[in-house]
C-alpha cells in the first residue's frame, strides 16, 4: 500500500507550481489537467505534466495524474499523450466524476493498450476514481470492484456538494441550518465500505479555505478518525498538519509494535492465542488492528522506542 497521508494537488499548466511540488513533504502529488486548467491551456498542459514527470525528481512520492473526465472531449488525449510519453515514470492515473463501474473499465483497456505498444509491463499502472455526484456515490461498491489496477476512491467534495444541491458555499463546512452532528458523516462512510470492502485506500478531498490551518485540521480529523488514508492539500500551510493528522502518535505506534511483537511471541514460542500484555488482553483481533496502526507509523517513518521483553 502506498502512503497517501498528503495528496498535492498541482495545476499542469503551471510549471513554477510543478517545479516547487517537488520539494514538498507530501506523500503523493497529482498532476492536474482538469478543474484547476482552463480549457484553451489543456493542451500544453499535458506536455508540461510530461515534462515535469521526466526531468522532475520526485523521490519519496507517488506520481499521479488526474485527466479529465470522461463525458469531456480531452480525457482520451489527456491518456494517450502522458502515459505514453511518461509512462515509465508515472504510478496511477486518477479519473475524475466517476459514475459507474464502466468508466474505470474504459480506463484500465486503454492503459493495457498503450501499455502493450509501448512495451510497459502491463498494469503497473494504477488508477484512483474519484467519486463526485450522487450516482457515483449510488454506484461506488461496483466501482469498487471494477478493476485490480483501482488503489484508491477519492471523495470530491465540492462537485458532490453541488450534485444534491447542499446548501452552503464552503466546502467541507456543515451547511448552515443543519442540526448538530455532521452532514457528511453518510458520505464519507459510504465511500469507506466500499473502499474497505475491496482492500482499496480513501481520500478524503480538499479544504478550500487555505489560509484557515485550524479549519482544515478538524475536517481531517473527522476523516482520520473514521479510517481515512488521507487528505488532499491545495496549499504548502496545510501540509504539515495533514500528515501529522494522518500518522499515528509515537505512543501509539510503540504500542501497536509491541502488541504484534508480543502476539508472535506467545502464539509461536508458547503456542497461546490469548494472552495478556501489562494490563491488557491481546489476541487475533488486537494483532490485525495493530497491523493497521503499525502500517501507518511505518510509512510515516517513525521509529521505535520500546521493545518487547517476555
Amino acid at each position: 500500500m502506498r502512503s497517501r497521508r498528503s495528496v498535492l494537488a498541482v495545476p499542469g499548466s503551471n510549471p513554477r507550481f510543478l517545479e516547487k511540488a517537488q520539494s514538498l513533504d507530501v506523500d503523493e502529488v497529482f498532476l492536474d489537467l482538469e478543474d484547476s486548467v482552463a480549457p484553451l491551456a489543456k493542451a500544453q498542459a499535458r506536455g508540461n505534466v510530461v515534462k515535469a514527470l521526466l526531468e522532475g525528481d520526485w523521490t519519496g512520492k507517488t506520481r499521479v495524474v488526474r485527466v479529465n473526465a470522461l463525458e469531456t472531449q480531452w480525457t482520451y488525449r489527456d491518456v494517450i499523450e502522458v502515459v505514453e510519453g511518461a509512462g515509465e515514470r508515472l504510478d496511477c492515473v486518477m479519473l475524475p466524476k466517476v459514475q459507474d463501474a464502466t468508466e474505470v473499465v474504459w480506463l484500465d483497456t486503454l492503459l493495457t493498450q498503450i501499455e502493450k505498444t509501448m512495451g510497459f509491463e502491463v498494469g503497473r499502472i494504477g488508477i484512483e476514481a474519484q467519486i463526485e455526484n450522487a450516482r457515483g456515490l449510488v454506484n461506488v461498491d461496483a466501482i469498487a470492484g471494477s478493476s485490480r489496477r483501482l488503489e484508491t476512491l477519492v471523495f470530491g467534495p465540492a462537485d458532490f456538494m453541488a450534485s444534491i444541491n447542499m446548501r452552503t458555499l464552503v466546502v467541507g463546512e456543515q451547511p448552515p441550518g443543519y442540526p448538530e452532528g455532521d452532514a457528511y458523516h453518510y458520505i464519507l462512510m459510504r465511500l469507506l465500505m466500499a473502499a474497505r470492502m475491496h482492500d482499496l485506500q480513501v481520500i478524503d478531498g480538499p479544504y478550500l479555505q487555505i489560509k484557515d490551518v485550524e479549519g482544515f485540521t478538524k475536517v481531517a480529523r473527522r476523516a482520520a478518525a473514521l479510517g481515512y488514508d488521507g487528505k488532499w492539500v491545495l496549499h504548502p500551510s496545510q501540509v504539515e498538519a495533514c500528515n501529522e493528522v494522518f500518522s499515528p502518535s509515537q505512543e501509539d505506534y510503540d504500542h501497536a509494535e509491541l502488541i504484534l511483537e508480543a502476539y508472535e511471541h506467545y502464539t509461536t514460542v508458547e503456542q497461546r492465542g490469548a494472552v495478556m500484555l501489562g494490563d491488557e488482553m491481546i489476541d487475533e483481533a488486537s494483532r490485525k488492528m495493530a497491523l493497521v496502526v503499525a502500517a501507518k507509523g511505518r510509512a510515516a517513518g517513525l521509529s521505535r522506542t520500546t521493545s518487547f521483553r517476555s
